[in-house]
């Protein structure tokens, strides 16, 4: 009995490593699902309302955060690049972010409801309203 506790232990120690290295997908992420969100969201307002741009220099160094995290979490470039390349990520964050605006009682391609939704997301000053600034 010994013995076969003794090689228990063993394996057990033996797999640890490999359960460290695995990580979950990006999405499965939330500091940087929910970053991705907000940039996804402040660039469609600042797209589609005429009165509210980017704060590029802050949006850019948001960006930079959230690739530092990744990498923090043990992430590759090349991993992170393809999160941002997939198709399936695309559509994923398109959904949510319709269902966010939804939510908002905005439509996309609706420059006032936009409007108003970006200036209450800078009043609040939200992760969104961080990126955005009234002209």
């Amino acid at each position: 009995m010994r013995k076969l506790q003794h090689a228990a232990a063993i394996l057990a120690c033996a797999t640890l490593p490999a359960l460290a290295a695995a990580k979950p997908p990006l999405r499965d992420v939330p500091q940087v699902d929910n970053g991705l969100f907000a940039v996804a969201v402040a660039n469609e307002i600042r797209k589609t309302c005429p009165d509210i741009s980017a704060r590029m220099f802050t949006a850019w160094r948001f960006a930079q955060s959230l690739e530092a995290k990744a990498k923090a979490m043990g992430y590759t470039d090349a991993e992170i690049e393809a999160h941002l390349d997939s198709d399936a990520e695309k559509a994923r964050m398109k959904a949510r972010g319709a269902a966010y605006f939804k939510a908002n009682g905005v439509s996309r391609g609706d420059p006032q409801g936009m409007c108003a939704l970006g200036r209450a997301e800078i009043q609040k000053s939200s992760q969104i309203g961080a990126l955005l600034k009234a002209k």
